[in-house]
């Protein structure tokens, strides 16, 4: 099929300019609610999130110039060498942080990068093309040991790490992208038996700490002094805002939740723009699921719906699973917020997580005919 030759501009005018405005939106309210607690932590970590969404952004737009599929079908095995490389060295050179050897340090870097995060836009093209490649024959046995090969190198890094959330993730992502890809119904039913068979098995195998907080979780009361006490002091922060919030530079009780610009940053937002202000972010993360999902539509029948609903995954589990934890309904597993949470690595995969929408984007009239018609 012949391609068009698409230039700069007509790429940058086919970006989803709804897509745009909401991660802009969601940016904007992160560096409010880190300059409204900035009495509290200081001002560093407001340039260094607005530095990162700078760059993020510049990441953003790059990446949507560049022809997803030529990514894609050339780069795909040397993608995957590269990211189990680096979730390896992770492994053998990463700090520890109380169990986690998720991310690496050097004396030359004023900040912290986290492998994972950048490995979630490779696994998304990778995977896809995987997907692509076996989807005639998607529910053979032997395809899905191969696709298992795949997701399971990564995860299982990501597991040997200790970074369970991160983990969990993928896993989600993974399922996301088998179900579009049209694997049967029957695998996941079977697989949800063998999990539920071997839970006392995995929960064994879990760390301690690990395993206080899952309980905790759900539970918080259980221990309130202990693995509890982070979501039970954001719960009572984000009730202390109200409706409309404490304004820029009020409240007080998110100040007594431990590392709370990172992955507890909704409570400081809730706090202090209110439900209303927490409606608002939830809000434009369904916008952003919903634009996905829509593009991943148009491109029914190519890998590149396979990214969007794998993009999409990331943004709901992540959305999910960190306000359940703000709200003290799910466990503590250290899952930042997407486009909101304080950090670098965070911030910068987020966008370039976006960059791939914007490319397909960018991309989808490159071809004299639709992709159905082939």
């Amino acid at each position: 099929m012949k391609v068009f030759s698409i230039t700069w501009y007509e790429k940058l005018r086919k970006l989803d300019y709804t897509v745009l405005f909401c991660i802009v939106a969601l940016t904007c309210v992160s560096l409010l609610t880190l300059a409204g607690a900035a009495k509290d932590f200081g001002v560093r970590y407001f340039y260094v999130q607005m530095i990162a969404a700078c760059l993020g952004l510049v990441a953003m737009t790059i990446i949507s110039t560049i022809d997803y599929e030529e990514v894609a079908d050339r780069l795909s095995v040397p993608l995957f060498c590269i990211s189990v490389s680096l979730l390896v060295f992770t492994l053998l050179f990463g700090s520890d942080n109380n169990g986690n050897k998720s991310w690496l340090e050097f004396e030359w870097l004023p900040f912290s990068i986290q492998p994972s995060e950048f490995v979630k836009i490779i696994y998304i093209i990778t995977f896809s093309k995987h997907l692509h490649t076996l989807k005639d024959k998607i529910n053979h046995p032997l395809s899905l040991l191969k696709l298992g090969v795949h997701a399971g190198a990564i995860i299982g890094l990501i597991l040997l790490q200790g970074d369970l959330g991160t983990a969990l993730v993928f896993m989600f992502m993974t399922v996301a992208m088998l179900l579009c890809a049209g694997l049967s119904f029957w695998y996941f039913l079977v697989a949800g038996a063998v999990i539920v068979a071997a839970s006392p098995f995995l929960w064994s195998i879990l760390k301690p700490y690990q395993q206080n907080r899952i309980i905790a979780g759900f539970w918080p009361e259980t221990d309130p002094q202990g693995a509890g006490m982070q979501a039970l002091l954001s719960k009572n922060a984000i009730s202390a805002g109200g409706f409309w919030g404490t304004g820029f530079s009020g409240g007080t009780e998110y100040q007594k939740v431990p590392y709370v610009h990172t992955d507890f940053i909704f409570a400081i937002t809730a706090e202090k723009f209110g439900f209303f202000g927490a409606m608002l972010v939830i809000l434009l993360l369904c916008v952003l699921v919903i634009r996905a999902l829509i593009v991943a539509q148009k491109m029914q029948g190519s890998y590149a719906s396979y990214m969007c609903v794998g993009v999409a995954a990331v943004i709901i589990a992540q959305s999910a699973e960190n306000i359940g934890m703000c709200l003290a309904k799910l466990p503590v597993i250290g899952i930042t917020l997407p486009f909101m949470s304080y950090g670098g690595s965070s911030m910068l995969a987020s966008y370039c997580l976006i960059g791939i929408i914007q490319s397909i984007n960018a991309h989808r009239g490159k071809y004299f005919f639709e992709r159905q018609k082939k």
